[in-house]
């Protein structure tokens, strides 16, 4: 697995896209979370549907990973949060290290 990860969820309103994205960056989940307003198509209950949403990106390292996911399945409003995991790769070598630092739990 990569040092590095871009971890996407979404939310159904802009307030709790700005909750969720402030929990995490205050709790050191995540150095950077962008909110981006989406539309969704799904079958949710046997019924099709077309929803506005909020997408979280959120850059992380693979070292907080497993809280970060934690993190968002307790703080999150639906049922079921999409939660998805894509592997950084490569970038810019400054800013991955400023992910690190941001991600690094602060001392007692």
């Amino acid at each position: 697995m990569a040092d590095h990860v871009q971890v996407v969820t979404t939310t159904d309103s802009e307030e709790s896209a700005a909750e969720l994205a402030r929990g995490v960056v205050e709790a050191r989940l995540g150095a950077c979370v962008q909110v981006v307003p989406i539309r969704s198509f799904y079958v949710w209950d046997g019924a099709a549907q077309d929803d506005p949403e909020w997408q979280l990106q959120i850059k992380s390292s693979n070292g907080r990973l497993n809280a970060l996911i934690e993190h968002l399945r307790t703080n999150h409003g639906y049922d079921v949060p999409e939660i998805i995991v894509t592997p950084i790769v490569g970038g810019n070598p400054d800013y991955l290290t400023w992910v690190d630092e941001q991600t690094t739990p602060a001392s007692p």
